[in-house]
Formats: C-alpha cells, sequence, structure tokens
C-alpha cells in the first residue's frame, strides 16, 4: 500500500504515531518519526531498524520540523507525505470547562495542539512545492472538535484547536490543491494511548465509552484501529481526495451515550 513512499511521522514514537510506524513499514514504506521526549524512544528505534530514522525534538519551535525534513531527504532522497499525530492535553495547565480555563491551559493546549500543526504543515507544504512532489498531509483531530461530549470530556481549549484543525486543513487543502498537495484529516474518539490514561482508569467514564463508542462491543479505541484509514490517505490509493474528515470513532458522533 506505501511501497517506496517515505513518510515522515509527527508524534511517531508511542501510541497512534507508533503503531502507524509499524503498519507503514509492513506495507513498504519508509519512515522518518520525531517524537517529543526519549521516553519511548527505544521502541520505536527498534520497530524502524533499518528502514527509517528516529528523532527527538520539540515540534513547536520554529524551523524544527523544516530541519528535520531536510535530515529526511538528505537520508532518503524525498518526502512523499506527512503524518501529524502530535498534540497532548492541556488539562495539567488549567484547560477545562470555560470559566475555569486558565490562560496559561488555553496558550499551552494551542500550541501543543494547533501551532504545531501550522509549524509541521507550513515546512512540508514549502518542500513540496519547492520539490514540486504531489505530496500528502494527514493530521490528526479529535472527535471533541465537532461532537462534543460535556460531562467527562469538558477541555473546551483542546476542542477549540481540534475544531480549529479541522478548518484549518480545508482551508489550505482547498489553496494547495492547484499543486496537486492533499490535506485531510482523521479524527478518533477515545484511544487507548498515554494521554487517555486518565479516562481509561475511570470506571463511570468507561461505562459511558461503551454505549458512546458501541461498535465491537463497546470499547476504547486501539491505536492500530486508525492505521488503514492513515495508511490510505497517505498512499496513491486516495490521489483524488482531499479536505475529508474521517471519523475513526466507534460509533461517537451517531451515539447518545448513557451516563
Amino acid at each position: 500500500m506505501l511501497k517506496n513512499k517515505t513518510i515522515l511521522i509527527i508524534g511517531g514514537t508511542s501510541g497512534i504515531g507508533l503503531s502507524a510506524v509499524e503498519f507503514f513499514i509492513k506495507n513498504g514504506a519508509e519512515v522518518f518519526a520525531i517524537g517529543r521526549d526519549d521516553e519511548y524512544l527505544e521502541r520505536a528505534v527498534e520497530l524502524i531498524g533499518t528502514n527509517g530514522l528516529v528523532i527527538t525534538a520539540d515540534i513547536t519551535k520554529e524551523n524544527v520540523v523544516s530541519d528535520a525534513i531536510g535530515q529526511c531527504h538528505e537520508s532518503f532522497g524525498k518526502i512523499d507525505g506527512l503524518y501529524h499525530v502530535a498534540g497532548g492535553s492541556g488539562r495539567r495547565f488549567g484547560d477545562g470547562p470555560l470559566h475555569e480555563l486558565t490562560l496559561e491551559g488555553w496558550n499551552k493546549t494551542l500550541e501543543l495542539n494547533l501551532t504545531s500543526i501550522m509549524l509541521s504543515n507550513q515546512a512540508i507544504i514549502r518542500y513540496f512545492i519547492e520539490k514540486n512532489i504531489s505530496g500528502s498531509v494527514l493530521n490528526l483531530g479529535s472527535v471533541l472538535g465537532y461532537k462534543p461530549s460535556k460531562t467527562y470530556f469538558s477541555t473546551h481549549a483542546y476542542a477549540a484547536a481540534k475544531g480549529a484543525i479541522i478548518s484549518f486543513s480545508k482551508s489550505i487543502a482547498a489553496y494547495y490543491a492547484e499543486y496537486n498537495i492533499r490535506v485531510n484529516v482523521l479524527a478518533p474518539s477515545l484511544v487507548e494511548t498515554p494521554m487517555s490514561k486518565r479516562a481509561s482508569e475511570n470506571a463511570d467514564i468507561m461505562n459511558f465509552v461503551k454505549t458512546k463508542q458501541p461498535l465491537d462491543g463497546g470499547r476504547n479505541g486501539r491505536t492500530d484501529d486508525l492505521d488503514g484509514a492513515a495508511a490510505y490517505f497517505l498512499s496513491d490509493l486516495s490521489k483524488f481526495t482531499t479536505g475529508q474528515v474521517l471519523a475513526v470513532d466507534g460509533g461517537w458522533g451517531i451515539s447518545d451515550g448513557q451516563l
């Protein structure tokens, strides 16, 4: 599915990104993965082996992704796609319901989830244009960007950032379609990752999720539930698809959920 493709994965050392690393390599890709810190680096290095490279960097800083793109191009000769997975909860910084939301919580959450995507998308699109490559960009959003859930998931800065990822992606998809550059979004619901530990260890939330995500017996998403969709958007199978949002949500968007 991804034979002869080189894919840059932002947030590729843990969770959804790490699962994609393994799946993409099995489907023929070379992978350049960027992680936020060294905590999960060893497993990523083990999975990638001789099929790519992995580095750690703070992708909220200007020029970090563009420097990584240069390194990736030097190593592999080209880049065909970008999968931006990196993001995070701002709850520990003060994200929450609007009347409790702190300015630090707002700024940090948008930096982690929106500024990082702006910087990575800007860098890769500049690269695609410079090299005249018909590339693909896939950004990770969230169902909370358009299908909120007030009782257990009331982090309003996070919802704002994920909603903005959708509008940002659609806007740049429209602008760069004439360059034959595609931009799409995956929107998962609750997935079993290090970030979702708070929810996954709460029995009340898990009982809610059982009815909110009723597919497959009602469960958390698994990281590999997104791999096939991600590979589609980054492969030539999606060469006539851009500006789309695909929910991989276990039924979240069509289910009431019972408290």
